[in-house]
């Protein structure tokens, strides 16, 4: 086993926290080193621009690790989960993936216990990580209209947003008919060029990698900026152990090679970006004498209060064309006027809706879902080829509430190319969660009618939706009733951090990725800022 010299910060995860971290931190004169058990992707990896882009979707670039099967992927057990995990391992992390909805929480996200009697209030507020979404938006180059009503003033982005197009006017003037809220989307990708970023051609298939190099993928976006300010970034590299020292200090980390050797990378601070399933599934695998249950974990809370936000859809039949296959693959407009608590709708909390294209004849081919024989071929597959380009979908992203018994466990019967145990899911929906899906489908359908729409489908749990890993190493000022302080540092272990959607106390109704890039960005600056005070092991 070889062992690396010291580096003054260990990260573990090269995702858009990873690079946020090392950015600022090798722009601040640390010497940084990153462990990323996954590779480098390039736009001209990708298939979306090429006549085999649908079938590759399906394979390659699945949402779900258990598809791809590939090396750097760990084994999900799901067989526990009311729905399927997305994630994606490698530089820029499930950034390579993503639909690039980009939204900040509302403020009343923050406070949900005072609000609502439920869950858990953050330590810190809206007001807090203001500044710090304004940084992580300009870094990322975020598209979209200002003004928005449904947020505090200012809202003002660095791009200007995308045209909404055929479908999104369409839907516009039915939310118009209704007196409800719509507003053009907001998307982490620009509409002209933006630093690292060429400018957004519409293509639509953001959510399986960007053939352009347009969307704000986190290794174009800050791993490029940490490299060249000096951090040390280690592809292929899975991390098996976190280590400890005598006193409870952290140390650094085991990690194995491609070619199956086990390294010892040493260092002063760690800080684990590896997701709400991976950090979890780290801190359960580094048991020792004083942390028998798991790093990090004399609450018992590491792994729990697991949310997924499982997406609901709406889907509109139009009698003619609406170009619904037309990018971005992020949102055309999206709607937030049942986003706040209603005690009258018979639960707690609310959703965003977002329109998102409607994708190919793949996409849409029912009986590529599973759908019965009679369904998906035949006549009734021609019928559905026919509506190409006429169905308008409604995504359905509610609040998730946090649940001790929904959480993520090792899996010893099931482990990876290395052979290091992994991950069992347990998750239900919750009954909140299941009125509130109900009824905003619903209130979705209803508008998809006054638009104009001749049908309408509801789909109350898309496949492989609970893409958003958030709270399994929550945070809070409570050291009996958190993780971590309300700057990742977690309270069991002083110079250990966490830094990604670990952190969440609550999931709100809106897609994480700019809040947990703006924690991040709060986290380290805090770090940097009290870098005499930290506590490191001698």
């Amino acid at each position: 086993m070889s062992v690396s010299s010291d580096h003054d910060v260990l990260i573990v995860g090269a995702g858009p926290s990873g690079g946020i971290a090392a950015k600022h931190l090798a722009e601040a004169g640390f010497s940084v080193v990153c462990l990323e058990q996954g590779e480098w992707t390039s736009p001209d990896q990708f298939h979306g621009d090429k006549p085999e882009g649908e079938l590759m979707d399906r394979q390659r670039w699945h949402w779900s690790p258990n598809h791809r099967l590939i090396e750097a992927d760990y084994p999900l057990d799901e067989s526990g989960s009311d729905v399927g995990v997305a994630m994606y391992n490698g530089v820029g992390g499930s950034t390579v993936l993503w639909g690039a909805n980009w939204h900040r929480l509302a403020p009343s996200d923050f406070r949900v216990r005072s609000l609502d009697g439920v869950a858990e209030d953050w330590p810190l507020s809206y007001e807090d990580l203001l500044p710090f979404y304004e940084e992580t938006e300009a870094a990322m180059g975020v598209s979209g209209h200002d003004g928005d009503p449904a947020y505090p003033a200012p809202m003002r982005y660095p791009n200007p947003a995308f045209p909404i197009g055929i479908a999104g006017q369409h839907l516009a003037r039915g939310m118009n008919k209704l007196g409800w809220h719509w507003w053009p989307g907001s998307n982490g990708m620009p509409s002209r060029p933006h630093r690292h970023l060429a400018s957004c051609v519409r293509l639509g298939v953001c959510s399986k990698g960007c053939p352009e190099g347009a969307k704000a993928e986190a290794g174009r976006v800050f791993w490029s900026d940490a490299m060249a300010a000096g951090a040390r970034l280690v592809t292929g590299a899975r991390v098996r152990e976190i280590l400890i020292d005598g006193n409870g200090l952290a140390t650094g980390a085991v990690y194995i090679d491609r070619s199956g050797v086990e390294h010892v990378q040493k260092a002063k601070v760690v800080i684990l970006c590896a997701n709400g399933i991976g950090t979890a599934r780290l801190l359960l695998l580094s048991r020792s004498g004083r942390f028998a249950n798991g790093l990090a974990n004399s609450t018992g809370l590491v792994g729990r209060n697991l949310m997924l936000h499982p997406v609901s859809a709406v889907v509109g039949t139009f009698p003619d064309s609406i170009e619904s296959w037309v990018g971005p693959g992020g949102m055309s407009i999206y709607s937030m006027q049942f986003y706040e608590t209603d005690a009258s709708r018979g639960f707690v909390r609310g959703a965003k809706w977002a329109l998102m294209p409607s994708g190919g004849p793949l996409s849409i081919h029912s009986g590529l879902a599973g759908a019965p024989l009679e369904r998906g071929w035949g006549a009734a597959m021609h019928r559905k080829m026919r509506r190409l380009g006429r169905n308008a979908v409604w995504s359905i992203v509610g609040e998730d509430l946090p649940n001790p018994e929904n959480r993520v466990l090792l899996d010893t019967e099931m482990t990876d190319s290395d052979g290091v145990p992994g991950v069992k899911i347990q998750y239900r929906i919750g009954e909140n969660e299941k009125r509130l899906k109900a009824w905003h489908m619903d209130r979705a359908a209803e508008s998809m009618l006054a638009a104009g729409a001749l049908e309408t489908l509801k789909v109350a749990v898309t496949p492989h939706s609970g893409g958003h890993l958030l709270g399994t190493a929550r945070m809070g000022d409570d050291p009996a009733r958190a993780v971590t302080d309300a700057y990742g540092r977690t309270h069991d272990v002083p110079n250990l951090h966490i830094y990604d959607g670990s952190l969440f106390v609550t999931s709100g109704g809106v897609n994480p990725t700019a809040t947990i890039c703006a924690l991040a960005a709060r986290c380290v600056q805090h770090l940097i800022a009290n870098r005499r005070n930290e506590k490191v092991a001698a």
